[in-house]
């Protein structure tokens, strides 16, 4: 074999080594990426099904396969425009996320008063279930809107965790966080919402084990959806709270995060046995309540708000 071919071989081995190390790297980053994100992932999914209540089972999955495609638009402009920030104006990011983890806290403590208070917002309310062209487009539409405020949430909370990274790696690492997640969420709902009819479906089988487990699937549904809205509300307080934490760290404000931290290890030292999983933990729950507190302020400022408006329009 001629020294050339060999030397051919050697650069193609090396190339591909190089290939498979930046797919490590990307691979890597993606997931450290969107570790932090998980929250808003777990209130993506838990917030998507209420959009098919009431729709015809034939169209459920078409509607969910219409907002996932708006939920890759939607990381897909918010990509280009959250690395064009970072590169052009990285100083935007902080309070960026600090907005972001406040809308976070908003939303979790608002659904914890309001069912300690009974109020409603109207957009929350069980979509028509009128499923003419136009009441599905309204659907669609709705469902998009709400997914571009929890993907921009996902792709800067991943951004953020990308800083140190090459420009290359970033894009990667974003894009594959992107397609993950949206096949992770929409995939999920799609098996939620269609659990009950595979239950049906399952509970009028002449096997006895079969009609059992479809029976079992129609009691347990209520149950996982229910486990489910509350961990995502959790989620929502714990990545909003912490968000708005470390911004305020990073912008000089050190006391409270001094403070987690402090309590976290202290924790930690306490109980060696579970060192690690004790001070998250710690820090967990605090992060959680600043960001009950913080959401807190901000609904009663939204409702007082609106009980003005109706007020001055009565």
């Amino acid at each position: 074999m001629s020294a050339g071919l060999i030397a051919l071989f050697d650069d193609v081995a090396a190339i591909a080594k190089a290939a498979a190390a930046s797919i490590d790297d990307v691979a890597g980053a993606a997931a450290k990426a969107s570790g932090k994100a998980v929250g808003v992932v777990v209130d993506d999914t838990a917030v998507t099904p209420q959009y098919v209540t009431g729709i015809t089972p034939a169209r459920e999955l078409p509607i969910i396969a219409k907002i996932a495609r708006g939920s890759l638009v939607n990381k897909a402009i918010i990509l280009v425009v959250s690395l064009t920030l970072s590169h052009f104006l990285p100083g935007l990011l902080t309070p960026i996320l600090m907005v972001g983890g406040t809308y976070l806290c908003f939303e979790g403590a608002e659904k914890i008063l309001g069912h300690f208070f009974h109020h409603e917002k109207p957009a929350e309310k069980t979509p028509a279930v009128n499923n003419g062209p136009e009441e599905e487009k309204r659907i669609v539409s709705g469902a998009v809107r709400t997914d571009l405020i929890l993907s921009t949430e996902i792709m800067v909370i991943s951004l953020n965790e990308l800083r140190d990274e090459t420009l290359g790696i970033q894009i990667g690492a974003l894009v594959t966080v992107a397609i993950v997640i949206t096949v992770l969420v929409y995939g999920v709902v799609a098996l939620l919402v269609k659990m009950d009819d595979i239950g049906l479906a399952m509970s009028q089988q002449k096997l006895k084990s079969t009609a059992a487990v479809g029976r079992l699937l129609l009691r347990a549904m209520p149950v996982i959806l229910k486990i489910i809205s509350v961990a995502g509300v959790a989620a929502m307080l714990w990545v909003g709270g912490h968000l708005f934490v470390s911004g305020l760290a990073e912008l000089g404000f050190h006391p409270i995060h001094d403070f987690m931290l402090a309590s976290g290890h202290a924790v930690g030292s306490a109980l060696t046995a579970v060192a690690g999983a004790a001070s998250w933990l710690t820090e967990t729950v605090i992060a959680m309540i600043f960001g009950f507190v913080l959401g807190a302020v901000v609904v009663l400022v939204v409702w007082g708000v609106g009980a003005i408006s109706k007020r001055i329009k009565g």
